[in-house]
C-alpha cells in the first residue's frame, strides 16, 4: 500500500477528475479509488469529506440530492465549468512534474 502522504497532495485532482466522469457519492468515489489502484490506496471517510468542503469553498463542485436509496437520500456530487478548467490545468502541472521527476528517477 501506498504511503498517504505521498499522495495528499494530488486528492483534489484524483477527486475532482473522477467526478469530471460522471456525478458521483462519497461511497461511490472511496469505492472506485480503491478499485482502479488495486486496493493499493484507500481515502479515508474523514479525508475524502474535507477534500469535498474545500472543493466546493473554491465553487470547483457543487452537490445536490439524488433519489432515496436504502431509505434515504444519497447527496452526488459534481464538477462545476470553473471545476472543469482548475482539472485542465492541474493536469498539465502534473505531466510537467512526472516529467521532471522521471529525469531524475529512470534508470534506479
Amino acid at each position: 500500500m501506498i504511503r498517504s502522504d505521498i499522495i495528499r497532495g494530488h486528492l483534489d485532482s484524483i477527486i475532482l477528475r473522477l467526478i469530471s466522469e460522471k456525478d458521483r457519492y462519497g461511497y461511490e468515489i472511496s469505492k472506485e479509488i480503491s478499485e482502479r489502484t488495486s486496493d493499493r490506496f484507500h481515502i479515508k471517510e474523514a479525508t475524502l469529506y474535507a477534500v469535498f468542503q474545500r472543493l466546493h469553498r473554491k465553487e470547483l463542485i457543487e452537490s445536490y440530492y439524488g433519489s432515496i436509496t436504502h431509505g434515504s437520500k444519497r447527496k452526488y456530487y459534481r464538477i462545476t465549468p470553473l471545476g472543469r478548467a482548475y482539472l485542465h490545468e492541474i493536469a498539465k502541472e502534473w505531466q510537467e512534474t512526472k516529467d521532471i521527476i522521471d529525469l531524475f528517477m529512470e534508470g534506479l
